[in-house]
């Protein structure tokens, strides 16, 4: 069942000169495209370039860099782009983006995933980086609500931390405030990386864990999908995620930004830049588009009868 248009994201950096155009009028625009692997976001991100005029191949080119889940390798990615003069970099995490603005301090990034650090103010980013925000209100407080209405009872809940997920103090904050008058202890545990996912959902169970909420970042949540959906099978555990594309690969239920809405709308502040605007000047936009999915196949496996309540109010129900 989908009611609503479904996108996924990205994040991107834009090589060039801070306020001016990044490309000469002889000169066709580059865009170098850097995230984990191919995902639907550069589909939503090449309509959004579309859209605005530009032709694959004949008004702009894209240059794409895949580190396959090694974040590691992203400075020496990063490097190729610039050789390769690029204009844009599109990048899918914090980390890409942090290793784009070490390489080249001169480059405009435009983003996805904007948090504490990167970015001066929402209002005026300055530097060279702007772009849009994974987060907006309440959004983790609602995922525990929406899981703790499928499961009806959920004692104890283990927030999973990718690799490099940092334990925001506002994120655990809020999730402490919703969990407390539902009787819900909270836990930590943290995917380090590599093969260790399996100990990860060991810990869980030796904690006697009833759920799991998975950290929303995109190294961790696309890199890792298919395995954790697989483990958290394996250890019946529910598993509340922030994108679709987990819910696809066999999680339970999702709750977030839809990300390729925010691919779609990178494409208007690859724009800007290329027609020579300030990213320093251009403000962090939030997201605008929510998705709600559940996957009935994986809540049947589960031994779970998902309250009609939300599959009514779910964008897409998984058969």
């Amino acid at each position: 069942m989908n009611r609503r248009a479904f996108i996924a994201g990205g994040v991107v950096a834009l090589a060039g000169s801070l306020g001016t155009k990044s490309a000469g009028a002889d000169r066709i625009p580059r865009i170098g495209i850097l995230g984990g692997g191919p995902s639907p976001g550069w589909a939503a991100f090449r309509r959004g370039l579309r859209e605005r005029g530009y032709v694959e191949g004949r008004t702009i080119v894209l240059e794409y860099r895949w580190h396959g889940g090694k974040v590691d390798r992203s400075a020496a990615l990063v490097a190729e782009l610039v050789q390769r003069k690029v204009d844009v970099i599109v990048a899918t995490s914090v980390p890409v983006i942090r290793a784009a603005q070490q390489s080249s301090p001169t480059i405009p990034i435009v983003m996805a995933a904007v948090e504490s650090g990167l970015v001066a103010t929402l209002a005026r980013p300055g530097g060279n980086t702007t772009g849009l925000s994974l987060r907006s209100g309440d959004v983790v407080g609602k995922r525990l609500e929406l899981l703790r209405e499928a499961l009806r009872d959920m004692p104890r809940l283990t927030v999973l931390l990718g690799p490099l997920a940092p334990a925001d103090p506002l994120l655990l904050k809020t999730l402490e405030t919703v969990a407390k008058p539902m009787r819900v202890r909270l836990q930590l545990v943290r995917y380090p990386g590599g093969a260790q996912l399996e100990d990860a959902f060991l810990a869980m169970v030796r904690e006697r864990a009833t759920a799991v909420l998975v950290s929303e970042h995109p190294i961790f949540a696309f890199a890792e999908r298919g395995r954790l959906a697989e483990l958290a099978a394996k250890y019946r555990l529910p598993t509340m995620v922030s994108f679709r594309e987990f819910v696809e690969a066999g999680a339970l239920m999702s709750y977030g930004a839809d990300l390729a809405d925010l691919a779609y709308r990178a494409a208007g502040y690859v724009d800007k830049i290329l027609k020579g605007s300030r990213p320093a000047e251009l403000p962090v936009e939030e997201p605008i588009k929510f998705l709600f999915v559940i996957n009935l196949k994986t809540a049947k496996a589960l031994a779970l009868t998902i309250p009609q309540s939300l599959l009514l109010r779910a964008d897409q129900v998984i058969q």
